[in-house]
């Protein structure tokens, strides 16, 4: 089968097409043959194996790892004799961190992992876009305990994680603050966003407003600068590891007190549960992943060059088997 491989540590030219075994099936498995797939922070950085302390999950001198991509949509190729969730030509979706392979043609996932149906309504590349970056936007809410009711504000909510964010807090109730650039204002506001900042004309950190949850959705931004926009037990929580990896340290230095918190959610669960969750929010209406570009497995190299320009909208989707 036709895959996207990387022996090495590297820039996005490490990643080769290449002709490479099919995945086998086990007896629980599912063999999904991909039609979408998507290039996302986690593949960049897993990829280059920056920053360094990736290489403690990656591999220290070479990718454990040769074919990347955890987000997929596709088609069931083939099961295992143990599975009877899923059959022959069942629409499939999901989120495949712990064996990853969705840059390639069929990869492997067993019938009780992060794996559900794509409603009839909703197409593969919505789906395939539904459950990376809204994992981690998800495990900052929960993390944070964001409640009905309670003032919460995005920086950078036109990126995966940041547009994911938005919506997912109104599924909870939340007013949301979304910060921006100018041309995406009114794309923030159709996600659902309640108020809109605009980042080229005014620094978000000085408003005026207080909030509950301030969630740095880019990570570029730190707990000091955000810290006057906290309400007396408010919490500012980062997709990073902040300005000199600080996050970390100030989550267990402020844990302790009653005030002011960071809080850096790292290691969200992702299951089958979850998965199901995304694809009733998807079904619904309630949530609909922003999609900027496509790409063709053969031109993967220049999607991870768009993606770590920083500037993407939403998510960037590869399609390896054109519907």
């Amino acid at each position: 089968m036709k895959a996207a491989v990387n022996t090495r540590y590297g820039p996005p030219d490490v990643v080769q097409i290449a002709e490479v075994a099919q995945p086998a099936i086990g007896d629980t498995d599912v063999l999904v043959r991909v039609h979408v797939a998507t290039v996302n922070r986690t593949d960049c950085g897993f990829r280059s194996a920056k920053p360094f302390i990736v290489r403690a999950f990656s591999g220290l001198i070479r990718p454990k790892v040769t074919v990347l991509g955890t987000e997929f949509a596709g088609v069931v190729a083939a099961v295992g004799p143990g599975v009877v969730s899923f059959t022959v030509g069942d629409r499939v979706f999901g989120y495949n961190e712990d064996r990853w392979g969705a840059h390639a043609q069929y990869l492997t996932i067993p019938q009780d992992g992060p794996i559900a149906s794509i409603p009839a309504t909703v197409s593969f590349d919505q789906a395939a876009a539904s459950t990376e970056a809204s994992h981690y936007a998800l495990a900052s809410i929960r993390k944070t305990k964001v409640r009905e009711g309670q003032d919460v504000l995005v920086n950078g909510a036109t990126g995966a994680i940041g547009s994911a964010a938005v919506q997912l807090l109104k599924v909870v109730g939340a007013t949301v603050t979304a910060v921006c650039d100018t041309p995406h204002v009114q794309l923030v506001h159709d996600l659902g966003a309640d108020r809109v900042i605009d980042r080229s004309t005014q620094d978000f950190t000085k408003d005026e407003q207080t909030y509950d949850v301030v969630f740095d959705a880019v990570g570029k931004s730190s707990f000091g600068r955000c810290r006057p926009l906290l309400k007396p037990r408010g919490i500012y929580a980062s997709t990073d590891l902040g300005p000199w990896a600080q996050n970390p340290i100030l989550t267990l230095a402020t844990a302790p007190f009653g005030g002011r918190k960071a809080m850096l959610p790292i290691s969200p669960r992702y299951d089958q549960e979850l998965v199901e969750y995304f694809r009733g929010l998807i079904e619904s209406g309630q949530f609909r992943p922003v999609i900027d570009r496509r790409y063709g497995l053969d031109e993967i190299v220049d999607a991870y060059r768009y993606v770590e320009t920083g500037q993407k909208i939403g998510n960037v989707l590869i399609t390896v088997e054109p519907t």
